[in-house]
């Protein structure tokens, strides 16, 4: 071998390899990455490398040793003082693995060319590195430098440090460490290739490697080792699987693997399986005596008091024995009995009536849900058994499910002997068998009663004076009719009458005077007494002949006249119809209809309001639809609020011939003006005309005594529904909707429109019987503090009215449907304000841009869907009223259609959360966007926000109003509501993150 060599002082010559024999190189391990996986590895090589040098006497392979004196392979040029150098040295073909971008490490030492002997000015400092991409190890070509043309070049690669002829001296190296990566790679394999061009360099060691995530268990998640992607920012989605009998909460557990081989952005988690809980990264089953139910549940849950899990893993707890569980009752939800029997029961007869009283179980079964039934059997004589009561007797309120401790039987035989039965039911008395329930008997025998009320007068003959009257025999006789009394009296002579009695069902009442009308009511006697008077019916008698002939010209004047007109209108609508545009087709006709419903006229049979603004007087008008009540029939024990009028008591109410009871008493305040009057007697005169089971009804008016008083039904309230938040079952809120809509049908068919119906309007008593009210809305708007928006008609509350109403003033039954709807939504949401703090005119603008208030949470879709119905924007559109009760029980009768849900919280309870802190740490960032909306019930941008790309926690709190605007939230009291917990999460992020750089 001929060495090249540099003189040095003593003349001897001295190699200038750039490492001599003996030197120790100081590598300074480090630990890698667990996950870096080697292709290549030539200090692992314990033989030939094997790699291929050209020109034969470039680079050259020389064996030395690490400073622990194991044995290495380095390549070394050093041809320096030669010029026109091109040393190329290709490794061996290495696999990828699948990898498609490797690191290359390379560990090599540069001689500094200033140290060489007279400077060296073909000398470089540098050398460059390439690769070759095949599918396979291919053969070696015998041009060489043909088949480095094939190489394509990585980098050239420079010394952070070189040596110098002092540092041969020491016999230590310093080497140099320089990574390269190397991507994206589509063959299965490649070769490297070195190249040098006159530098003194010693390659030590050259490695080649991959990245992998490794194998990790997350959150009860398997995610497996995987290889990044090609790209150095691409991020590798990965799917975890649920182990150690876990399941997915909502959705499949995701993390994202990157270049460097690190986990990054986790997405979803992996729960325990009911019957497990999570221990230590592991689930585990519930011991004997606990339970889990639910994947949202925590841990595991000792078994409420009256059930027993026997066996490891239990999702739900037996119930002991005589014990039971309903399948709507929550698992934490203790085991009960059915109720024993009621006590103390008692009736009082009333004629064919009979007023049943008892009191409530001792043993309730550890139920709150106790109802009773009550079963009617006449008693059928000579001892030949019971039979059930015909569907003619009346229960009121009702006869199965009766939630308070009484019940009127009425529409009863008289002299009939009857047997009750009264059991106490709550949600499990289904599951016991029969002997475990209790019953109580009643048996009653009811007395003679007076005959029904006659439902029909029909008129015959009628003449000049006289009028022939006919009547069918009352629907419940009570016994045999001895006769009947018929009264009879002229219009608006009603001080003055006239009875007639008769065995018949017919007479003829003579002594009439012609052309008037005369109001007719008959009622039958029995030996029991008389009945009640029919209600009034008018008949006319006959002109006489002097008027038919005066009517007789007249009418042929009127219709010489009304041609006249008629031609005269034809000839001008020719004119005025081209000129305004205007025709009788196009009146709305549901205007038309309103205005004559609010007017006199009434059709035989229905049952019209009548607007007390009618009367001049407004003492007629109350006598006319209120019955007057003596001021000794009431006392007053307490005062309960304030009125619009005065105050509000509460006190006794002694009627004769009927039983004590509670009444609320609305009084007129001492020094009242005359309109203050006038609004009180027609307020009376309006509630006077309604008779409904869900409308506050009027008992009667006190105006013949200075202090006037309005005496009404007694609503004693429940709390309200904010206090209530999540406590009533869909079923008991859907029944309250069903009596709201049900008075709200009642008004409709008798043409009257609430113009103010809302929630803070409805009474509702300890049974949830709700029952419509306020009947004022022109006066009490003024005062009411909803009503913020004036037209110029007067204040409207916005938030609860139609939009025609709000630009037209165009009430109709359609714009209290609109009302219903907001109703409907303050019901589910437990009284939530509707479209929150939104300004009255953010309101009007929203409503008329076709927004409208989304699904309260785990509110019904089917409930939502009728609310949507009820906003629809043309009112000839909206449902009827009566359409809506049918929805309605449907809705009562097939529960099931109620479990789909809108915005549904996923929680146990649905209690909703006003305020949710979110704390941002490693912890909680890891939960997802609809999670964190869903806290601050913005739940419904959820879809929104992932179509917009804000699927983390991480981006969602970069966010600004514009960002706010691009994904779809355009009301402004969401955006800022929003933007504010955006905020507050960049205050905790700052506080809760540490940040190296």
């Amino acid at each position: 071998q001929i060495c090249q060599c540099e003189c040095g002082q003593s003349g001897q010559a001295r190699p200038i390899w750039p490492l001599g024999r003996g030197v120790l190189l100081r590598y300074g391990h480090g630990v890698r990455a667990a996950m870096e996986l080697n292709l290549l590895d030539s200090r692992s090589v314990t033989g030939d490398l094997g790699w291929v040098a050209y020109p034969k006497n470039g680079w050259e392979e020389i064996g030395e040793v690490d400073e622990d004196y194991a044995p290495i392979h380095t390549y070394q040029v050093c041809r320096v003082l030669e010029p026109n150098q091109n040393n190329w040295l290709h490794t061996g073909w290495t696999q990828t693995q699948g990898a498609q971008r490797v690191f290359i490490e390379l560990k090599f030492t540069l001689r500094d060319c200033s140290s060489l002997p007279g400077g060296s000015g073909t000398c470089k400092e540098t050398f460059n590195m390439y690769y070759y991409e095949s599918d396979g190890e291919e053969e070696e070509e015998k041009e060489e430098e043909r088949e480095m043309a094939r190489y394509a070049k990585i980098d050239t690669i420079a010394a952070d440090e070189s040596f110098t002829e002092l540092d041969l001296g020491d016999r230590i190296m310093k080497l140099n460490t320089e990574v390269r990566d190397l991507g994206p790679l589509t063959r299965k394999g490649f070769y490297l290739a070195f190249q040098d061009l006159g530098a003194c360099i010693a390659l030590v060691s050259v490695r080649v490697f991959y990245k992998r995530c490794p194998l990790l268990v997350r959150s009860l998640a398997r995610f497996p080792d995987t290889i990044p992607g090609s790209e150095a920012s691409q991020l590798v989605e990965v799917v975890g699987r649920c182990v150690n009998n876990s399941l997915a909460l909502d959705e499949a557990p995701r993390m994202h693997c990157s270049a460097e081989g690190e986990w990054l952005v986790p997405i979803g988690k992996c729960v325990c399986q009911p019957g497990f809980e999570e221990v230590n990264g592991t689930c585990q089953e519930c011991g004997p005596g606990f339970y889990r139910s639910l994947l949202q549940a925590g841990g595991c849950s000792k078994c409420p008091p009256h059930s027993w899990a026997r066996e490891s893993g239990a999702r739900v707890c037996s119930c002991e024995p005589a014990y039971y569980k309903n399948p709507a009752d929550p698992a934490n939800m203790a085991c009960t009995r059915p109720p024993s029997a009621p006590r103390n029961a008692i009736s009082n007869v009333n004629e064919t009536s009979v007023f049943l009283e008892w009191s409530v179980p001792v043993e309730t079964g550890g139920r709150k849900d106790v109802r009773y039934n009550i079963l009617c059997r006449r008693v059928l004589p000579e001892g030949r058994g019971l039979e059930e009561c015909g569907a003619s007797v009346r229960f009121l309120p009702r006869r199965v499910g009766v939630a308070n401790t009484s019940v009127m039987v009425a529409d009863l035989q008289s002299h009939t002997n009857y047997s009750f039965l009264l059991d106490a039911v709550n949600g499990v008395s289904l599951m016991a068998n029969d002997h475990a329930r209790q019953y109580v008997t009643l048996n009653v025998t009811t007395n003679q009663a007076a005959p029904s009320p006659v439902s029909l007068v029909r008129r015959g003959a009628s003449g000049r004076s006289s009028i022939t009257v006919s009547w069918a025999e009352p629907d419940r006789p009570n016994g045999i009719i001895l006769e009947y009394e018929t009264k009879y009296f002229e219009k608006e002579q009603e001080s003055s009458y006239t009875i007639i009695k008769s065995q018949l069902t017919e007479m003829v009442v003579e002594g009439l005077k012609p052309s008037s009308a005369y109001i007719f009511q008959v009622r039958a006697r029995t030996s029991a007494g008389y009945g009640a008077f029919s209600r009034r019916f008018e008949f006319q008698t006959s002109p006489s002949l002097a008027a038919s002939s005066e009517r007789a010209q007249a009418s042929v004047v009127a219709v010489a006249v009304t041609l006249a007109l008629v031609l005269l209108a034809l000839d001008s609508h020719t004119h005025i119809h081209t000129r305004c545009g205007y025709s009788k087709a196009k009146q709305d006709p549901e205007e038309e209809k309103m205005h004559f419903h609010n007017g006199l006229i009434k059709y035989p049979g229905l049952r019209t309001y009548i607007d007390p603004l009618t009367y001049e007087d407004p003492n007629q008008a109350v006598h006319e639809f209120a019955q007057e009540i003596d001021v000794s029939s009431i006392s007053i024990e307490r005062i309960i609020g304030a009125g619009e009028f005065g105050e509000v008591c509460s006190g006794p109410l002694r009627l004769p011939g009927k039983r004590e009871f509670q009444v609320a008493i609305k009084t007129l305040k001492a020094g009242y003006s005359e309109q203050q009057r006038r609004d009180f007697l027609w307020e009376a005169s309006i509630m006077g005309q309604f008779d409904h089971p869900n409308i506050i009804h009027l008992e009667g008016v006190i105006t013949k005594s200075e202090s006037r008083r309005m005496v009404a039904q007694l609503m004693s309230f429940s709390s309200s529904l904010q206090k209530n938040d999540g406590q009533f079952t869909v079923i008991q809120l859907v029944g309250m909707l069903r009596g709201i809509a049900s008075g709200m049908r009642y008004l409709s068919e008798m043409g009257y429109v609430h113009r103010d119906l809302a929630a803070r309007n409805i009474l509702v008593n300890s049974n949830l019987v709700c029952k419509v009210s306020d009947f004022g809305l022109s006066r009490v708007l003024e005062d009411d503090p909803e009503a913020e928006y004036t037209t110029r008609g007067g204040k409207i509350p916005i938030r609860w009215t139609a939009p025609e109403a709000i630009a037209y003033r165009k009430f109709t039954s359609a714009s209290d449907v609109w009302s219903y709807g907001i109703v409907m939504w303050e019901v589910m949401s437990y009284g939530e304000r509707p479209y929150w703090e939104m300004s009255n005119q953010d309101v009007i603008k929203a409503v008329d841009e076709s927004y409208r208030l989304p699904g309260p949470m785990d509110c019904p879709e089917a409930l939502y869907l009728l609310m949507m119905d009820c906003w629809q924007r043309e009112r000839s559109t909206r449902p009827k009223f009566d359409e809506i009760v049918g929805v309605l029980d449907k809705l009562i009768r097939n529960p099931s259609s109620l479990k789909k849900l809108v915005n549904s919280s996923h929680r146990v309870s649905n209690l909703l959360v006003e305020h949710a802190s979110v704390e941002v740490d490693h912890t909680t960032l890891s939960q997802s966007v609809g999670d964190w909306l869903d806290s601050i019930k913005m739940g419904r941008y959820t879809e929104l926000f992932m179509d917009g790309g804000f699927s983390s926690l991480e981006t969602v709190a970069q966010m600004t109003s514009e960002d706010l605007r691009q994904v779809g939230v355009n009301l402004a009291g969401h955006q800022k509501k929003i933007i504010t917990n955006i905020q507050e999460m960049r205050v905790h992020i700052i506080n809760k993150t540490t940040v190296t750089i």
